[in-house]
């Protein structure tokens, strides 16, 4: 039986082997998701990242409903997500259901959300903060400090991937990165879309689908969206 450590060193790996030249940094991010509902006691998790601008989107997911309490935060302006990122400092909140004090405005959505607690870990890199790293629990409980620690060295090692490049040049070059990031979510967003209405299917399994095809042709899954929404490729 693996265990945790494993978990952590076979996640290190994955994110090592997506650091390609000119990488796909949604797919690095959707891997560093998809990992962390292996090795913590959460159900989902998703990223919230800073674009050129300045404003915060939500990059990756792997459910619609942690796409929605993202966007949710994002919407209102207050959230732990949002905490987190605006501080530097992870936020954790062991029970979704007492948080009206803290974050009015946001606790009704997070009732119906149907996780019931939420942590977030600022994505930074000394006093750079590009996003947040957020994972939802179905069950009352706090972020104990190993898993605290741990999410926290994955969340540092995908924020030295995208901001690796540390001149004034070179920020520019990472900048420009996190753009094609955003502009990867919104095709990806629309193929999605695309693939669920002509199937029939939620879009949770139309980018499993989308994902599942990208994965065994090796194709980036942006080219991929792209060629679903040009009518070049079907899955």
């Amino acid at each position: 039986m693996s265990t945790r450590e494993d978990q952590l060193l076979h996640t290190v790996a994955a994110l090592a082997d997506s650091l390609v030249d000119d990488f796909d940094v949604v797919e690095l991010l959707q891997v560093l998701i998809d990992e962390c509902t292996m090795i913590f006691d959460i159900v989902a998790a998703g990223i919230l990242l800073r674009g050129p601008g300045g404003e915060l989107e939500v990059i990756v997911s792997t459910s619609e409903r942690s796409e929605f309490v993202g966007l949710m935060q994002l919407r209102i302006g207050e959230g732990p997500c949002v905490e987190a990122v605006t501080t530097g400092q992870v936020v954790s909140v062991p029970d979704l259901s007492h948080i009206s004090d803290r974050w009015p405005a946001f606790a009704s959505a997070a009732t119906e959300s149907g996780f019931a607690s939420m942590h977030a870990i600022p994505m930074r890199l000394r006093s750079i903060t590009i996003g947040s790293l957020n994972l939802f629990g179905e069950r009352i409980g706090a972020l104990n400090e190993p898993d605290a620690t741990a999410a926290k060295t994955l969340a540092d090692i995908a924020t030295i991937s995208i901001l690796q490049q540390r001149t004034v040049e070179e920020s520019v070059l990472a900048q420009a990165q996190l753009q094609r990031a955003l502009d990867s979510r919104v095709v990806i967003e629309q193929a999605k879309g695309y693939v669920a209405q002509l199937e029939g299917i939620d879009m949770e399994a139309a980018f499993h689908r989308i994902r599942a095809h990208a994965r065994s042709t090796q194709t980036r899954l942006s080219d991929v969206a792209d060629a679903i929404i040009t009518g070049r490729l079907t899955v």
